[in-house]
């Protein structure tokens, strides 16, 4: 019998991800630990799975639920984290006071001064996590699904011993928007993928035989998919290749689309495609809009897709336990994988999985371009994680000033201003150590001779 247990199992992650694990062929008996620190979430989530258990006729599972994570992980097989620190109340400062100093973000969550204080608030109480994982189920494959993806599986390789893999949906989803744009069957469509989270690049595209980039470059001139990819096709066009996020995201990544309101205008579109503050705006009310969805599925006034969809959770879970070998994308340390990014970061690539567990593959070199923008990002990253795991305040404003976006609006001094400003706002959800600069210590007076 498996055990998979969801930790922030008050998101909006909880019915897919189950939902997709109990689709698994022969997986008829199991046990689903839910945890979250919000009891009122936690309980939807278990009326919410409790009907589902009842749709689906799965009566050999059952549920544990806790909002204290020590009752539930003992004999966990299958650890998933969607943990979200501090809800709400932080997406406004990690907004609006960058935009103060002229850094407009669209999402601020993977990098820059929106995803450096994500990961302040989120990475440090995720190592604790961990630890306790290693006391209580040091056995179990450990998945995450939280961002900022990069910084969280670099903090946590270098933490734990355990299986680990980061896990997004992006290189699934967007190898399907490839081959809507080629107008090409997907499951004839060839692909090779890897890079970084959120900047992975597909440098390999055949069909029936054919190279289809040179296809790909010429949809990249259409104004439907300009419009529809405005920053994306900018890439394509000047650096060959598509990448693997929203142009949202993806603008707040690079220096190139976010400096002036002129380009802001000229490569960015409302909502996911660039939006000013897009995220920031809209999550409070997401939030509220999944947890009504969940009361109405938990409470029968609502349909519930009870199909398998396309996250890597249940591949792996499915691989893993019945040794039905699969292949999946994820974040994992760079062991040499693509030899030109820095070996002391994480990369996201092609990664088997069977009853063996994970064994990323070997990709290769990246194009020298798309290599150099991964390089920027996890240059980020790297400070960043230095400054948690070291407790060093000055290392996480540096990680700030890499940032290739805030680096081509500031100065140092802007930079380093707007991130105290961050650290005191903010100062209920990160380190004591990061929220106030350390006081200086009094000059020893010299000892007078006798």
């Amino acid at each position: 019998m498996k055990k998979v247990t969801l930790l922030g199992a008050g998101s909006g992650f909880t019915q897919p991800l189950f939902t997709d694990i109990l689709n698994i062929e022969g997986l008829d008996e199991g046990i689903i630990g839910l945890v979250d620190i919000d009891r009122e979430r936690l309980d939807v989530n278990v009326r919410l799975m409790r009907r589902i258990l009842e749709l689906m006729k799965k009566t050999g599972w059952r549920i544990e639920a806790s909002t204290d994570r020590r009752r539930i992980l003992p004999g966990t097989d299958y650890l998933i984290s969607t943990i979200e620190v501090s809800g709400v109340a932080c997406v406004r400062f990690d907004n609006d006071i960058p935009l103060k100093y002229g850094i407009d973000q669209c999402i601020g969550d993977t990098i820059g001064p929106g995803g450096v204080m994500k990961a302040m608030r989120t990475l440090p109480p995720f190592l604790q996590i961990l630890e306790d994982a290693a006391r209580l189920c040091p056995g179990a494959l450990i998945l995450n699904y939280t961002n900022p993806m990069s910084i969280m599986t670099l903090g946590a390789v270098r933490a734990t011993n355990q299986p680990f893999v980061g896990l997004c949906h992006s290189v699934q989803g967007n190898s399907r928007q490839i081959a809507r744009i080629l107008d090409v069957p997907y499951d004839e469509l060839e692909w090779k993928c890897a890079g970084i989270n959120h900047m992975a690049w597909f440098t390999h595209l055949r069909w029936k035989g054919r190279d289809m980039h040179a296809r790909l470059r010429a949809a990249a001139e259409r104004p439907d998919t300009i419009e529809e990819f405005p920053v994306r096709t900018d890439l394509i066009r000047n650096l060959g290749y598509f990448s693997t996020e929203s142009c949202g995201h993806y603008s707040e990544y690079v220096p190139y689309y976010r400096k002036r309101k002129d380009l802001i205008k000229l490569h960015c579109r409302a909502g996911f495609r660039g939006g000013t503050g897009f995220y920031a705006g809209n999550w409070p009310k997401w939030r509220k809009d999944t947890d009504k969805a969940r009361r109405e599925m938990a409470d029968g006034k609502r349909p519930i897709h009870l199909g398998r969809g396309l996250e890597y959770a249940a591949d792996i879970i499915e691989a893993h336990a019945f040794d039905r070998g699969k292949v999946v994308y994820a974040s994992v340390r760079n062991t040499g994988l693509i030899p030109n990014l820095p070996r002391t970061g994480v990369v996201e690539v092609a990664t088997l999985v069977d009853r063996g567990g994970f064994q990323p593959t070997y990709f290769g070199d990246l194009p020298e371009q798309c290599a150099a923008l991964c390089r920027a990002n996890m240059a980020v990253f790297e400070l960043c994680v230095q400054g948690i795991l070291n407790r060093d305040r000055e290392a996480v404003i540096h990680a700030m000033m890499m940032d290739p976006l805030s680096a081509a609006v500031c100065s140092l001094s802007e930079i380093r201003a707007m991130a105290e400003e961050l650290f005191a706002a903010e100062k209920r959800f990160i380190p004591d150590w990061c929220a106030k600069p350390e006081a200086p210590r009094p000059a020893r007076k010299k000892a007078r001779k006798a």
